[in-house]
């Protein structure tokens, strides 16, 4: 029996587990156990499915199982997505009873979670994390959604997962700029609560570069318990739970104004933490341990020439508006993040004109 880590988000009687482990797919996890009913959907991709599709179906012996698959990438990160899947829903006269099984990346966790979210009011969803970034982050915590032209996630509901299941082994067949992805989420969390966490990426970052399975699980499951701790705290982000977006009003920006898929959210989460840290002061020997970081995980440290002009419109309809006034999150120093929604507009430009064409 190959070994696994299981951390716990705590909330009440919604607390759930994130299991974490090498051939949990190949028949190490009894995945059937946490399906509560007969029936479930698979909401898979093109590119993941034909990887992991048959090995998950496998742990579902006595289940009746049906799947989708969508095309894959951040474009598709749609409504009409998450119609397919209602509408798959349908098909099979699914009931309350039905789990959607969310099988790839932080798009399909964030599709079919949304799905399961709205409908009959809710139905349960297991999340089966296979990219980097999903693993470490977007696959817990319960925030589901899908894009609009206007602005990224900007369609979503809380609706949190029963089961989070990370397999390592779906790291060996990741690209490598989707790993670098990821790992521009971990480095926030290190950014945000754990300097020591920090060091440790800034030690370990060829070994996590070259895949080596330690690392990326001791990685993975520091990443999940800082996130699993300010979820269950906040859980519907009417406080600390905003440090999470550490870089995102940015990145959201960025990514709404080059046409989804263009960047990848790590790479503008990487660009709009710098973005941030230089919006919020952070002193230069820390901001360059930061670029440093970025840099050796080959992610971008400068925003697209996308235009200020752009980047602003796009921040105006961020989710972290409030009052019409724009909330950052910022650092005093690496592990010490704050809120802000005190900004001086000159200074605001100054590093939105970091994008300028």
């Amino acid at each position: 029996m190959a070994s696994s880590h299981t951390q716990t988000v705590e909330l009440g009687e919604r607390s759930y587990p994130i299991v974490v482990g090498r051939g949990l797919l190949a028949g190490q996890f009894d995945l059937a156990a946490h399906v509560s009913g007969a029936d479930c959907l698979i909401v898979s991709n093109e590119t993941v499915a034909p990887l992991y599709l048959q090995k998950l179906t496998a742990n579902l012996s006595g289940k009746t199982v049906k799947t989708l698959i969508l095309p894959d990438g951040e474009a598709h990160k749609t409504i009409d997505s998450s119609t397919r899947v209602i509408d798959a829903l349908v098909d099979a006269g699914a009931n309350r009873d039905t789990t959607l099984i969310a099988l790839g990346g932080g798009v399909i966790g964030d599709i079919t979670g949304f799905a399961a979210a709205t409908y009959m009011r809710g139905v349960p969803v297991i999340q089966v994390a296979t990219t980097l970034l999903a693993q470490v982050d977007s696959s817990v915590g319960g925030k589901t959604g899908v894009n609009h032209p206007g602005g990224k996630n900007l369609i979503g509901a809380f609706h949190q997962p029963k089961l989070v299941l990370i397999d390592t082994e779906t790291l060996s067949t990741l690209p490598a700029r989707e790993l670098a992805a990821g790992l521009a989420e971990a480095v926030k969390h290190g950014a945000i609560a754990d300097a020591d966490y920090f060091h440790w990426m800034e030690q370990n970052a060829a070994a996590l570069l070259a895949r080596d399975m330690d690392a990326l699980a001791h990685l993975i499951m520091r990443s999940c318990q800082i996130k699993a701790a300010v979820v269950a705290e906040d859980e519907r982000e009417h406080g600390a739970r905003a440090l999470l977006n550490f870089g995102h009003t940015f990145a959201h920006a960025i990514e709404n104004s080059l046409g989804y898929g263009e960047w990848l959210h790590g790479e503008a989460v990487a660009a709009g933490m710098l973005m941030a840290a230089e919006l919020g002061g952070l002193d230069d020997a820390q901001t360059g341990r930061l670029v440093s970081l970025l840099e050796a995980f080959n992610l971008p440290v400068r925003p697209p020439p996308v235009g200020a002009a752009r980047l602003r419109a796009a921040m105006s309809l961020d989710k972290k508006v409030a009052a019409k006034r724009l909330r950052f999150i910022l650092l005093h120093a690496i592990g010490d993040a704050y809120i802000s929604e005190d900004v001086a507009d000159e200074l605001l430009s100054r590093v939105l004109a970091r994008g300028d064409a």
